[in-house]
């Protein structure tokens, strides 16, 4: 599979996985995870059939890494970014000085005055480095790029959690945390 037909699969996979498993027939359990049988199955039966080496392209070539199976192989979730109810189970970690977090200049202002809130996700999502942090942000127009102060974050009883594909996740970053690079 060509990088473009994985960005394909792995947009259709986002939606089944994160937003919408309902639109083919599926039920992720509390964490997330679907198992790949009903996958495929559904898929199929919906007219958007995938084959088994096709979802582990997916899982493995996927430059941003948003999906896992389980240790089995026989289940599959995304790993972070849902807007349906999950409990992803990850523990908590203790996050480097400062994390990233790009978003398009035009937020910055509502950003600074209001703190970094998921919106229609579980949680913040906040980079490890620069280069990550402006391609996130420049999904969004000309990308900025804010720091958060993890270490005062930390030591007012905020916790962090990272993913297997290194997305550091918060519940919410207030102002004060925040400051412009």
């Amino acid at each position: 599979m060509n990088e473009k037909e994985i960005t394909r699969l792995s947009k259709r996979m986002s939606n089944w996985l994160r937003h919408n498993p309902e639109a083919i027939g599926l039920t992720p359990d509390s964490a997330g995870w679907v198992p790949v049988a009903a996958l495929l199955k559904q898929a199929a039966a919906h007219g958007k059939g995938l084959s088994r080496d096709q979802l582990g392209a997916v899982v493995d070539q996927n430059n941003k890494k948003r999906f896992e199976f389980d240790e089995s192989g026989l289940r599959i979730r995304a790993r972070q970014g849902h807007s349906i109810p999950v409990e992803l189970g990850y523990e908590p970690a203790e996050p480097p000085p400062v994390l990233y977090h790009g978003t398009g200049e035009r937020s910055v202002g509502l950003i600074l005055a209001q703190g970094l809130r998921p919106m229609n996700r579980h949680d913040v999502h906040l980079s490890l480095d620069l280069d990550t942090a402006r391609q996130v942000g420049g999904r969004h127009g000309k990308p900025a790029i804010l720091c958060v102060d993890t270490v005062a974050m930390r030591r007012d009883g905020h916790e962090f959690f990272v993913t297997g594909n290194g997305v550091w996740l918060v519940d919410s970053v207030p102002p004060h945390y925040l400051t412009l690079r």
